[in-house]
């Protein structure tokens, strides 16, 4: 289970990080360069849910990371863009946790 949830959490940030480096190239003019980091970063986003065990098929392994991506978004904002989540985002970031739980390690 440890290595799922490191992966889910790679994933996740390739994903916000990459996407992040490309918004800043192209909402805020910076270098083409960023641009390209960014689209590199989530070709490695593509890649890493392929890595989760073998029981993960793949709607059920893109259901638990899209309610990791939730907490993870509202954390990047906070730590890399400066703004704080308010209550309601807090609350909807919890609850699609408890989805996460729930779809990728609920026992079958």
């Amino acid at each position: 289970m440890l290595r799922s949830v490191a992966l889910f959490v790679l994933a996740g940030l390739a994903e916000i990080g990459g996407g992040y480096l490309m918004w800043l190239w192209l909402r805020e003019g910076r270098s083409v360069w960023l641009g390209l980091l960014g689209a590199s970063i989530l070709v490695l986003y593509g890649v890493l849910p392929t890595l989760q065990p073998e029981s993960f098929n793949f709607a059920r392994t893109y259901a638990a990371y899209g309610g990791l991506f939730i907490g993870l978004s509202l954390l990047w904002g906070k730590v890399v863009d400066g703004h704080a989540p308010d209550t309601p985002s807090l609350v909807g970031a919890a609850l699609a946790l408890l989805g996460v739980a729930v779809i990728a390690y609920w026992p079958r």
